[in-house]
Protein backbone atom coordinates (compact mmCIF):
# COMPACT_ATOMS: atom_id res chain seq x y z
CA UNK A 1 0.00 0.00 0.00
CA UNK A 2 0.70 3.68 -0.36
CA UNK A 3 0.85 6.46 2.44
CA UNK A 4 1.45 9.78 2.17
CA UNK A 5 3.43 10.97 5.16
CA UNK A 6 4.63 14.61 5.87
CA UNK A 7 8.22 15.37 7.22
CA UNK A 8 9.55 18.55 8.62
CA UNK A 9 13.33 18.56 8.59
CA UNK A 10 16.62 20.90 8.90
CA UNK A 11 17.81 22.08 5.17
CA UNK A 12 20.76 19.64 5.91
CA UNK A 13 18.51 16.50 6.33
CA UNK A 14 16.05 17.67 3.73
CA UNK A 15 19.47 17.29 1.19
CA UNK A 16 20.20 13.72 2.61
CA UNK A 17 18.50 11.22 1.42
CA UNK A 18 19.89 8.90 4.35
CA UNK A 19 18.62 11.22 6.81
CA UNK A 20 15.06 11.82 5.13
CA UNK A 21 15.29 8.08 5.41
CA UNK A 22 15.72 7.90 8.97
CA UNK A 23 13.00 10.61 9.84
CA UNK A 24 10.74 8.37 7.69
CA UNK A 25 10.96 5.97 10.02
CA UNK A 26 10.41 7.65 12.99
CA UNK A 27 7.76 9.20 11.95
CA UNK A 28 5.94 6.44 10.38
CA UNK A 29 7.13 3.95 13.12
CA UNK A 30 7.82 1.54 9.97
CA UNK A 31 11.09 -0.60 9.88
CA UNK A 32 13.05 0.27 6.88
CA UNK A 33 12.56 -3.37 5.78
CA UNK A 34 8.88 -2.55 5.20
CA UNK A 35 9.73 0.68 3.37
CA UNK A 36 9.95 0.11 -0.16
CA UNK A 37 10.91 3.26 -1.30
CA UNK A 38 9.33 6.86 -1.55
CA UNK A 39 9.27 9.77 -3.65
CA UNK A 40 8.85 13.54 -2.79
CA UNK A 41 5.30 14.70 -3.68
CA UNK A 42 5.78 18.55 -2.27
CA UNK A 43 8.63 20.53 -1.22
CA UNK A 44 8.60 23.94 0.31
CA UNK A 45 9.84 26.37 2.91
CA UNK A 46 8.69 26.99 6.57
CA UNK A 47 10.77 29.78 7.64
CA UNK A 48 8.13 30.86 10.52
CA UNK A 49 10.25 29.64 13.46
CA UNK A 50 13.78 30.56 14.52
CA UNK A 51 14.98 27.82 13.13
CA UNK A 52 14.23 27.12 9.01
CA UNK A 53 12.19 23.90 7.91
CA UNK A 54 11.40 22.17 4.63
CA UNK A 55 8.50 20.62 4.34
CA UNK A 56 8.65 17.52 2.51
CA UNK A 57 4.88 15.44 1.71
CA UNK A 58 6.20 12.20 0.97
CA UNK A 59 4.27 9.23 -1.01
CA UNK A 60 5.72 6.14 0.68
CA UNK A 61 5.88 2.59 -0.73
CA UNK A 62 4.88 0.29 2.65
CA UNK A 63 5.45 -3.40 2.03
CA UNK A 64 5.61 -3.15 -1.63
CA UNK A 65 8.72 -2.31 -3.91
CA UNK A 66 8.53 1.45 -4.84
CA UNK A 67 7.29 2.65 -8.31
CA UNK A 68 8.22 5.91 -10.25
CA UNK A 69 5.49 8.50 -11.00
CA UNK A 70 3.70 8.17 -14.33
CA UNK A 71 5.81 9.39 -16.95
CA UNK A 72 4.02 12.01 -19.21
CA UNK A 73 4.05 11.32 -22.57
CA UNK A 74 1.98 13.65 -25.03
CA UNK A 75 0.22 12.37 -27.92
CA UNK A 76 1.20 14.69 -31.13
CA UNK A 77 -0.87 14.68 -34.18
CA UNK A 78 0.10 15.65 -37.71
CA UNK A 79 -2.15 18.72 -38.41
CA UNK A 80 -0.63 20.19 -41.44
CA UNK A 81 -4.02 19.64 -43.38
CA UNK A 82 -6.25 19.96 -40.57
CA UNK A 83 -8.61 23.40 -40.20
CA UNK A 84 -6.62 26.63 -38.92
CA UNK A 85 -6.67 28.44 -36.08
CA UNK A 86 -5.05 31.61 -35.58
CA UNK A 87 -3.31 32.78 -33.09
CA UNK A 88 -1.68 36.47 -32.17
CA UNK A 89 1.10 36.29 -29.57
CA UNK A 90 3.44 33.65 -28.84
CA UNK A 91 3.78 34.31 -25.08
CA UNK A 92 2.72 31.57 -22.64
CA UNK A 93 -0.88 31.87 -23.62
CA UNK A 94 -0.32 31.65 -27.66
CA UNK A 95 2.32 28.58 -27.22
CA UNK A 96 0.06 26.38 -25.11
CA UNK A 97 -3.42 27.50 -26.87
CA UNK A 98 -1.11 25.95 -30.47
CA UNK A 99 0.03 22.64 -28.34
CA UNK A 100 -3.78 22.25 -27.18
CA UNK A 101 -4.97 22.82 -30.37
CA UNK A 102 -2.53 19.90 -31.99
CA UNK A 103 -4.32 17.52 -29.42
CA UNK A 104 -7.46 18.34 -30.45
CA UNK A 105 -6.47 18.18 -33.80
CA UNK A 106 -6.29 21.39 -35.66
CA UNK A 107 -3.70 23.55 -37.13
CA UNK A 108 -2.21 26.74 -35.30
CA UNK A 109 -1.38 29.47 -36.99
CA UNK A 110 0.93 31.57 -35.03
CA UNK A 111 1.24 35.39 -35.62
CA UNK A 112 4.20 36.77 -33.63
CA UNK A 113 5.13 40.96 -33.79
CA UNK A 114 8.56 40.06 -32.76
CA UNK A 115 11.60 37.94 -33.24
CA UNK A 116 12.64 34.05 -32.19
CA UNK A 117 13.58 33.82 -28.82
CA UNK A 118 17.48 33.56 -29.89
CA UNK A 119 17.64 36.54 -32.24
CA UNK A 120 15.54 38.59 -29.00
CA UNK A 121 19.04 38.53 -26.64
CA UNK A 122 20.75 40.56 -28.95
CA UNK A 123 18.23 43.33 -29.24
CA UNK A 124 18.09 42.88 -25.31
CA UNK A 125 21.80 42.95 -24.90
CA UNK A 126 21.76 46.25 -27.40
CA UNK A 127 19.08 47.90 -25.20
CA UNK A 128 20.69 47.40 -22.04
CA UNK A 129 23.67 49.14 -23.63
CA UNK A 130 22.63 51.68 -25.43
CA UNK A 131 19.34 52.66 -24.01
CA UNK A 132 17.51 52.40 -27.61
CA UNK A 133 14.52 50.70 -28.07
CA UNK A 134 13.09 48.18 -30.64
CA UNK A 135 9.65 48.90 -30.81
CA UNK A 136 8.88 44.97 -32.07
CA UNK A 137 11.94 43.27 -29.96
CA UNK A 138 12.44 44.10 -26.17
CA UNK A 139 11.49 42.31 -23.08
CA UNK A 140 7.74 42.45 -23.74
CA UNK A 141 7.64 41.21 -27.48
CA UNK A 142 9.03 38.59 -28.96
CA UNK A 143 9.13 34.24 -29.16
CA UNK A 144 8.02 33.28 -25.54
CA UNK A 145 6.34 37.08 -24.34
CA UNK A 146 7.33 38.96 -21.83
CA UNK A 147 7.62 35.94 -18.96
CA UNK A 148 10.70 34.71 -20.98
CA UNK A 149 13.15 37.29 -20.02
CA UNK A 150 11.56 38.38 -16.48
CA UNK A 151 11.88 35.27 -14.71
CA UNK A 152 10.29 32.25 -15.89
CA UNK A 153 8.71 31.92 -11.82
CA UNK A 154 5.47 29.38 -12.91
CA UNK A 155 3.46 29.78 -9.19
CA UNK A 156 0.04 30.17 -9.60
CA UNK A 157 -3.30 30.44 -7.78
CA UNK A 158 -5.23 29.40 -10.40
CA UNK A 159 -5.89 25.45 -10.06
CA UNK A 160 -9.46 26.02 -9.93
CA UNK A 161 -8.92 26.83 -13.84
CA UNK A 162 -7.76 24.54 -15.42
CA UNK A 163 -4.90 21.48 -14.84
CA UNK A 164 -1.41 23.08 -13.74
CA UNK A 165 0.16 19.56 -13.58
CA UNK A 166 -0.16 19.27 -17.18
CA UNK A 167 1.73 22.56 -18.07
CA UNK A 168 3.92 21.87 -15.57
CA UNK A 169 4.50 18.32 -17.14
CA UNK A 170 5.22 20.02 -20.54
CA UNK A 171 7.40 22.08 -19.56
CA UNK A 172 9.52 19.45 -18.18
CA UNK A 173 8.80 17.72 -21.25
CA UNK A 174 10.46 20.27 -23.65
CA UNK A 175 13.47 20.05 -21.11
CA UNK A 176 12.75 22.34 -17.34
CA UNK A 177 14.33 20.88 -14.49
CA UNK A 178 11.89 17.84 -13.08
CA UNK A 179 12.18 19.82 -9.58
CA UNK A 180 9.42 22.41 -10.81
CA UNK A 181 6.61 19.84 -10.33
CA UNK A 182 7.32 19.24 -5.93
CA UNK A 183 8.25 23.07 -5.25
CA UNK A 184 5.98 24.85 -3.58
CA UNK A 185 7.08 27.90 -5.99
CA UNK A 186 9.04 26.50 -8.49
CA UNK A 187 10.96 28.50 -11.04
CA UNK A 188 13.09 27.98 -14.43
CA UNK A 189 14.42 30.59 -14.60
CA UNK A 190 15.53 33.09 -17.38
CA UNK A 191 19.03 31.66 -18.86
CA UNK A 192 16.88 28.25 -19.22
CA UNK A 193 13.52 29.17 -21.41
CA UNK A 194 14.71 30.05 -24.70
CA UNK A 195 15.65 26.37 -24.81
CA UNK A 196 12.76 25.29 -23.75
CA UNK A 197 10.49 27.75 -25.94
CA UNK A 198 13.02 27.00 -28.85
CA UNK A 199 11.96 23.01 -28.61
CA UNK A 200 8.20 24.42 -28.16
CA UNK A 201 8.05 26.15 -31.12
CA UNK A 202 10.51 23.06 -33.21
CA UNK A 203 7.33 20.88 -31.79
CA UNK A 204 4.47 23.14 -33.30
CA UNK A 205 6.10 23.08 -36.49
CA UNK A 206 6.93 19.71 -36.61
CA UNK A 207 3.41 18.95 -35.93
CA UNK A 208 2.49 20.80 -39.19
CA UNK A 209 1.51 24.17 -37.40
CA UNK A 210 3.32 27.55 -38.30
CA UNK A 211 4.89 30.04 -36.76
CA UNK A 212 5.51 33.89 -38.09
CA UNK A 213 8.12 36.30 -36.81
CA UNK A 214 7.97 39.98 -37.51
CA UNK A 215 4.34 39.65 -37.89
CA UNK A 216 2.61 42.38 -36.46
CA UNK A 217 -0.98 42.35 -36.42
CA UNK A 218 -2.51 45.43 -38.37
CA UNK A 219 -5.92 43.98 -39.08
CA UNK A 220 -9.15 42.11 -37.93
CA UNK A 221 -11.27 41.56 -41.31
CA UNK A 222 -14.76 40.85 -39.97
CA UNK A 223 -18.11 40.21 -42.30
CA UNK A 224 -21.21 40.28 -40.08
CA UNK A 225 -18.91 40.61 -36.70
CA UNK A 226 -17.24 37.35 -37.32
CA UNK A 227 -13.85 36.81 -37.88
CA UNK A 228 -12.54 36.00 -41.66
CA UNK A 229 -9.04 36.23 -41.60
CA UNK A 230 -5.99 38.72 -40.38
CA UNK A 231 -3.38 41.29 -41.65
CA UNK A 232 -0.24 42.22 -40.71
CA UNK A 233 2.17 44.90 -41.41
CA UNK A 234 4.04 43.40 -43.87
CA UNK A 235 0.71 43.08 -46.09
CA UNK A 236 0.52 39.59 -45.89
CA UNK A 237 -3.31 38.43 -45.47
CA UNK A 238 -4.16 34.78 -42.97
CA UNK A 239 -8.03 33.72 -43.23
CA UNK A 240 -9.41 31.73 -40.88
CA UNK A 241 -12.78 31.76 -38.57
CA UNK A 242 -11.55 31.86 -35.17
CA UNK A 243 -8.53 34.11 -33.79
CA UNK A 244 -7.24 33.46 -30.67
CA UNK A 245 -5.85 36.59 -29.56
CA UNK A 246 -3.08 36.42 -26.87
CA UNK A 247 -1.04 39.38 -27.43
CA UNK A 248 0.01 40.72 -24.02
CA UNK A 249 -0.37 43.42 -21.35
CA UNK A 250 1.68 45.96 -23.80
CA UNK A 251 0.38 45.86 -26.51
CA UNK A 252 -1.22 49.90 -27.40
CA UNK A 253 -1.65 49.18 -30.45
CA UNK A 254 -3.43 46.47 -30.44
CA UNK A 255 -6.26 48.34 -27.82
CA UNK A 256 -5.86 51.24 -30.30
CA UNK A 257 -6.64 48.79 -33.36
CA UNK A 258 -9.86 47.43 -31.29
CA UNK A 259 -11.39 50.71 -29.95
CA UNK A 260 -11.13 52.30 -33.63
CA UNK A 261 -12.89 48.99 -35.05
CA UNK A 262 -15.61 49.70 -32.35
CA UNK A 263 -14.48 46.33 -30.89
CA UNK A 264 -15.69 46.15 -27.27
CA UNK A 265 -12.76 46.98 -24.84
CA UNK A 266 -13.01 48.70 -21.53
CA UNK A 267 -10.42 50.37 -19.09
CA UNK A 268 -9.79 48.33 -16.22
CA UNK A 269 -7.52 49.42 -13.03
CA UNK A 270 -3.87 48.01 -12.51
CA UNK A 271 -0.96 48.78 -10.36
CA UNK A 272 2.00 50.79 -10.47
CA UNK A 273 4.70 51.68 -8.17
CA UNK A 274 8.64 50.82 -8.42
CA UNK A 275 11.32 47.96 -8.10
CA UNK A 276 12.84 47.57 -5.28
CA UNK A 277 16.10 46.52 -4.79
CA UNK A 278 18.26 45.03 -1.25
CA UNK A 279 21.07 43.39 -0.83
CA UNK A 280 19.95 39.77 -1.29
CA UNK A 281 22.60 38.69 2.01
CA UNK A 282 20.61 41.15 3.83
CA UNK A 283 16.95 39.76 2.61
CA UNK A 284 18.81 36.37 3.36
CA UNK A 285 19.32 37.52 6.93
CA UNK A 286 15.63 38.75 7.71
CA UNK A 287 13.79 35.46 6.24
CA UNK A 288 15.76 32.61 7.45
CA UNK A 289 16.89 33.93 11.29
CA UNK A 290 20.62 33.84 10.48
CA UNK A 291 23.61 35.45 9.54
CA UNK A 292 24.34 33.40 6.53
CA UNK A 293 22.53 31.26 4.01
CA UNK A 294 24.18 28.25 3.45
CA UNK A 295 24.43 26.25 0.18
CA UNK A 296 21.01 23.77 1.39
CA UNK A 297 18.95 26.89 1.36
CA UNK A 298 17.83 28.99 -1.68
CA UNK A 299 18.27 33.07 -1.78
CA UNK A 300 15.54 33.96 0.32
CA UNK A 301 12.14 35.49 -1.39
CA UNK A 302 9.18 37.79 0.48
CA UNK A 303 5.20 38.63 -0.31
CA UNK A 304 3.85 41.96 1.21
CA UNK A 305 0.92 43.41 1.56
CA UNK A 306 -1.07 46.18 2.94
CA UNK A 307 -3.70 48.63 2.86
CA UNK A 308 -2.80 52.45 3.13
CA UNK A 309 -4.81 55.49 2.53
CA UNK A 310 -8.20 52.99 0.93
CA UNK A 311 -5.44 51.57 -1.47
CA UNK A 312 -3.78 47.91 -1.92
CA UNK A 313 0.26 48.06 -1.54
CA UNK A 314 1.73 44.93 -2.52
CA UNK A 315 4.85 43.19 -3.41
CA UNK A 316 4.69 41.85 -7.23
CA UNK A 317 6.96 39.70 -9.04
CA UNK A 318 9.89 39.00 -6.44
CA UNK A 319 13.28 37.90 -7.90
CA UNK A 320 15.46 36.32 -5.54
CA UNK A 321 19.19 36.91 -6.68
CA UNK A 322 17.65 39.00 -9.54
CA UNK A 323 18.07 41.69 -11.88
CA UNK A 324 16.05 44.98 -12.63
CA UNK A 325 15.74 45.19 -16.03
CA UNK A 326 14.30 47.91 -19.00
CA UNK A 327 10.87 46.52 -20.53
CA UNK A 328 10.22 49.71 -21.87
CA UNK A 329 8.32 48.52 -25.54
CA UNK A 330 8.77 52.40 -27.43
CA UNK A 331 11.06 55.49 -26.83
CA UNK A 332 10.53 58.21 -24.74
CA UNK A 333 9.55 56.10 -21.64
CA UNK A 334 11.15 53.97 -18.70
CA UNK A 335 9.53 50.98 -17.81
CA UNK A 336 11.56 48.65 -15.39
CA UNK A 337 10.60 44.66 -14.46
CA UNK A 338 12.87 42.42 -12.45
CA UNK A 339 13.95 38.57 -13.66
CA UNK A 340 16.53 35.77 -12.01
CA UNK A 341 18.85 33.20 -13.54
CA UNK A 342 18.37 29.62 -12.58
CA UNK A 343 20.59 29.40 -9.70
CA UNK A 344 19.57 32.72 -8.84
CA UNK A 345 23.25 33.94 -7.39
CA UNK A 346 23.23 37.37 -8.39
CA UNK A 347 23.85 39.84 -5.21
CA UNK A 348 20.65 41.66 -5.29
CA UNK A 349 17.05 41.14 -4.83
CA UNK A 350 14.18 42.90 -6.20
CA UNK A 351 10.80 43.15 -5.92
CA UNK A 352 8.00 44.92 -7.99
CA UNK A 353 6.25 46.93 -5.20
CA UNK A 354 2.89 48.88 -6.45
CA UNK A 355 -0.02 50.66 -5.72
CA UNK A 356 -3.44 49.86 -7.24
CA UNK A 357 -4.74 52.20 -9.18
CA UNK A 358 -8.19 52.84 -10.83
CA UNK A 359 -10.61 54.76 -13.15
CA UNK A 360 -11.31 57.58 -10.92
CA UNK A 361 -7.52 58.08 -10.58
CA UNK A 362 -7.25 58.00 -14.57
CA UNK A 363 -10.14 61.17 -15.09
CA UNK A 364 -7.78 63.29 -12.20
CA UNK A 365 -5.66 63.69 -15.08
CA UNK A 366 -7.89 63.74 -17.80
CA UNK A 367 -7.67 60.41 -19.07
CA UNK A 368 -11.84 59.08 -19.78
CA UNK A 369 -12.84 56.08 -22.30
CA UNK A 370 -11.73 52.88 -22.71
CA UNK A 371 -8.03 53.50 -23.08
CA UNK A 372 -7.87 56.29 -19.89
CA UNK A 373 -6.03 53.63 -18.20
CA UNK A 374 -3.37 52.91 -20.88
CA UNK A 375 -2.96 56.69 -21.20
CA UNK A 376 -2.36 57.29 -17.57
CA UNK A 377 0.49 54.47 -17.43
CA UNK A 378 1.98 56.20 -20.38
CA UNK A 379 2.19 59.42 -18.97
CA UNK A 380 3.88 58.30 -15.94
CA UNK A 381 6.05 55.87 -17.94
CA UNK A 382 6.86 59.00 -19.97
CA UNK A 383 7.42 61.21 -17.10
CA UNK A 384 10.09 58.76 -15.79
CA UNK A 385 12.09 58.85 -18.81
CA UNK A 386 12.48 62.52 -18.60
CA UNK A 387 13.34 62.70 -15.48
CA UNK A 388 15.95 60.18 -15.90
CA UNK A 389 17.50 62.58 -18.70
CA UNK A 390 17.43 59.62 -21.31
CA UNK A 391 18.82 56.33 -22.50
CA UNK A 392 16.61 54.08 -20.25
CA UNK A 393 18.43 55.94 -17.13
CA UNK A 394 15.82 55.38 -14.48
CA UNK A 395 14.99 57.93 -11.39
CA UNK A 396 15.42 56.59 -8.44
CA UNK A 397 15.93 56.57 -4.56
CA UNK A 398 16.70 55.30 -1.11
CA UNK A 399 14.19 53.53 0.57
CA UNK A 400 13.80 56.23 3.91
CA UNK A 401 14.73 59.06 1.81
CA UNK A 402 11.96 58.64 -0.16
CA UNK A 403 9.43 57.82 2.72
CA UNK A 404 10.95 60.87 4.40
CA UNK A 405 10.66 63.33 1.45
CA UNK A 406 14.23 63.66 1.33
CA UNK A 407 16.48 63.44 -1.53
CA UNK A 408 19.12 60.79 -1.83
CA UNK A 409 23.00 62.64 -2.10
CA UNK A 410 23.90 59.02 -2.90
CA UNK A 411 22.53 56.17 -4.40
CA UNK A 412 23.74 52.49 -3.93
CA UNK A 413 24.77 50.06 -6.29
CA UNK A 414 21.87 48.69 -8.14
CA UNK A 415 21.89 45.50 -10.94
CA UNK A 416 19.77 48.09 -13.39
CA UNK A 417 21.87 47.75 -16.48
CA UNK A 418 21.25 51.25 -17.99
CA UNK A 419 22.28 53.14 -14.74
CA UNK A 420 19.76 55.12 -12.20
CA UNK A 421 19.76 58.82 -10.79
CA UNK A 422 18.41 60.68 -8.11
CA UNK A 423 15.21 61.94 -8.03
CA UNK A 424 12.61 62.80 -5.76
CA UNK A 425 10.12 59.80 -6.62
CA UNK A 426 7.18 61.85 -5.14
CA UNK A 427 7.75 64.75 -7.86
CA UNK A 428 7.02 62.11 -10.84
CA UNK A 429 4.82 59.45 -9.73
CA UNK A 430 0.66 60.16 -9.24
CA UNK A 431 0.60 62.02 -5.89
CA UNK A 432 -2.09 58.73 -4.68
CA UNK A 433 0.45 56.55 -5.76
CA UNK A 434 3.22 57.99 -3.74
CA UNK A 435 1.93 58.99 -0.88
CA UNK A 436 0.03 55.00 -0.60
CA UNK A 437 3.82 53.47 -1.09
CA UNK A 438 5.47 55.94 1.21
CA UNK A 439 3.26 54.08 4.02
CA UNK A 440 3.49 50.99 2.47
CA UNK A 441 7.11 50.47 2.52
CA UNK A 442 7.23 51.57 6.39
CA UNK A 443 4.20 49.08 7.42
CA UNK A 444 6.49 46.37 5.32
CA UNK A 445 8.89 47.53 7.72
CA UNK A 446 7.13 46.62 11.28
CA UNK A 447 6.33 43.20 9.34
CA UNK A 448 9.49 42.38 8.27
CA UNK A 449 11.99 43.39 10.44
CA UNK A 450 15.42 45.30 8.74
CA UNK A 451 13.57 45.70 5.45
CA UNK A 452 12.64 49.49 5.92
CA UNK A 453 16.71 50.92 5.35
CA UNK A 454 18.25 53.31 3.15
CA UNK A 455 20.45 50.24 1.89
CA UNK A 456 17.30 49.59 -0.21
CA UNK A 457 16.76 51.79 -3.30
CA UNK A 458 13.41 52.43 -5.29
CA UNK A 459 13.23 52.54 -9.23
CA UNK A 460 10.66 54.13 -11.44
CA UNK A 461 8.65 52.90 -12.96
CA UNK A 462 6.34 49.07 -12.23
CA UNK A 463 3.96 50.13 -14.63
CA UNK A 464 3.25 46.59 -16.51
CA UNK A 465 1.91 44.69 -13.69
CA UNK A 466 -1.32 44.24 -15.39
CA UNK A 467 -3.37 44.94 -17.91
CA UNK A 468 -4.54 48.72 -18.11
CA UNK A 469 -7.79 47.47 -20.61
CA UNK A 470 -10.18 44.22 -20.75
CA UNK A 471 -11.34 42.84 -23.95
CA UNK A 472 -14.92 41.24 -22.84
CA UNK A 473 -15.55 37.99 -23.53
CA UNK A 474 -18.91 34.98 -22.24
CA UNK A 475 -17.50 33.49 -19.16
CA UNK A 476 -18.54 30.36 -20.65
CA UNK A 477 -17.68 30.21 -24.40
CA UNK A 478 -14.55 32.66 -23.67
CA UNK A 479 -15.63 34.33 -27.04
CA UNK A 480 -15.83 38.06 -28.00
CA UNK A 481 -19.58 39.26 -26.52
CA UNK A 482 -19.92 41.00 -29.88
CA UNK A 483 -17.63 39.40 -32.62
CA UNK A 484 -17.96 35.63 -33.39
CA UNK A 485 -14.89 33.58 -33.52
CA UNK A 486 -12.47 36.25 -31.21
CA UNK A 487 -11.24 35.03 -28.38
CA UNK A 488 -8.93 37.49 -26.23
CA UNK A 489 -6.88 35.52 -24.42
CA UNK A 490 -4.56 35.75 -21.07
CA UNK A 491 -2.80 38.72 -19.97
CA UNK A 492 -3.79 40.86 -22.64
CA UNK A 493 -7.32 40.42 -22.48
CA UNK A 494 -7.01 41.26 -18.89
CA UNK A 495 -7.76 37.11 -17.74
CA UNK A 496 -4.39 36.13 -16.24
CA UNK A 497 -1.45 37.18 -14.22
CA UNK A 498 1.74 35.00 -14.89
CA UNK A 499 3.16 31.98 -17.32
CA UNK A 500 1.21 29.16 -15.51
CA UNK A 501 -2.32 31.40 -15.63
CA UNK A 502 -2.03 32.86 -19.14
CA UNK A 503 -0.68 29.29 -20.48
CA UNK A 504 -3.59 27.84 -18.91
CA UNK A 505 -6.28 30.56 -20.22
CA UNK A 506 -4.36 29.58 -23.42
CA UNK A 507 -5.53 25.89 -23.41
CA UNK A 508 -8.67 26.61 -22.41
CA UNK A 509 -9.37 29.27 -25.77
CA UNK A 510 -7.98 26.68 -27.80
CA UNK A 511 -10.43 24.37 -26.42
CA UNK A 512 -13.48 26.78 -26.62
CA UNK A 513 -12.12 27.45 -30.50
CA UNK A 514 -11.49 23.80 -31.55
CA UNK A 515 -15.71 23.24 -29.89
CA UNK A 516 -16.75 26.20 -32.33
CA UNK A 517 -14.52 24.63 -35.15
CA UNK A 518 -16.54 21.34 -35.43
CA UNK A 519 -20.07 23.41 -35.03
CA UNK A 520 -19.68 24.78 -38.63
CA UNK A 521 -17.66 21.91 -39.77
CA UNK A 522 -20.29 20.17 -42.12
Amino acid sequence: MTQEIQLLLSPEEAANETSVQRALERQSGLSAARIGGYHIIRRSIDARGKSVRIQLLLRVFIDEPHQEPGSFDPEWQDVSRAAPVLIVGAGPAGLFAAMRLIALGLKPIVIERGKDVRSRRRDLAHMNRTGSVNPESNYCFGEGGAGTYSDGKLYTRSTKRGDVKRILNLFVHFGANPEILIDAHPHIGTNKLPDIITAMREQIIECGGEVHFDARLTDIHLADNAVQGIRTADGRYFEGHQLILATGHSARDIFTLLDQKGILIEAKPFALGVRIEHPQALIDSIQYHCSYRNEHLPPASYSLVSQENGRGVFSFCMCPGGIIAPASTAPGEVVVNGWSPSKRNNPFANSGTVVAVDLPDFARYGFKGNLAGMYFQQMVEQECFRAGGGGLIAPAQRMVDFANNKSSATLPDCSYIPGITSVSLAAILPKEVSASLRKGVQSFGKKMKGYYTNEAVLVATESRTSSPVRIPRDKDSLEHPQITGLYPCAEGAGYAGGIVSAAIDGERCAEMAAAAQKEVRP
